[in-house]
């Protein structure tokens, strides 16, 4: 596989700021932005940093495509009821953080059927 460049997109670029998350199974989320509308995703990847929760999503039926080119991060957030939330990152030192641990590990090749 040639080198490629991968390009991290913030979630606020295609979505508003605090999305919901609902699992419909290990691999498939429904995030439902502020206006109630669902978008749909798959999981490819989560990691954690500084206590902190960060997954790696694209849309859904993205990892079909020969070359994933894109894909945004999110922060998994606890609310005070309970439920739990995934939203954007607003600060850019931990957004480049974050997506340098994704990019590092994406160089290395990704079963996406598996």
């Amino acid at each position: 596989m040639p080198d490629e460049k991968k390009e991290t997109k913030r979630p606020e670029e295609e979505k508003p700021a605090e999305e919901t998350v609902e699992a419909e199974d290990s691999e498939r989320v429904t995030l439902v932005d502020e206006d109630g509308q669902e978008h749909e995703f798959e999981l490819i990847g989560g990691c954690v940093d500084r206590g902190c929760q960060y997954y790696a999503l694209i849309p859904a039926g993205a990892a079909d495509d020969e070359v994933i080119e894109e894909y945004y991060i999110f922060k998994q957030v606890k609310n005070e009821d309970g439920t739990e939330d995934l939203i954007e990152i607003e600060d850019d030192a931990e957004f480049d953080r974050i997506a340098a641990k994704f990019d590092e590990a994406f160089d290395t090749e990704i079963d996406y059927d598996a």
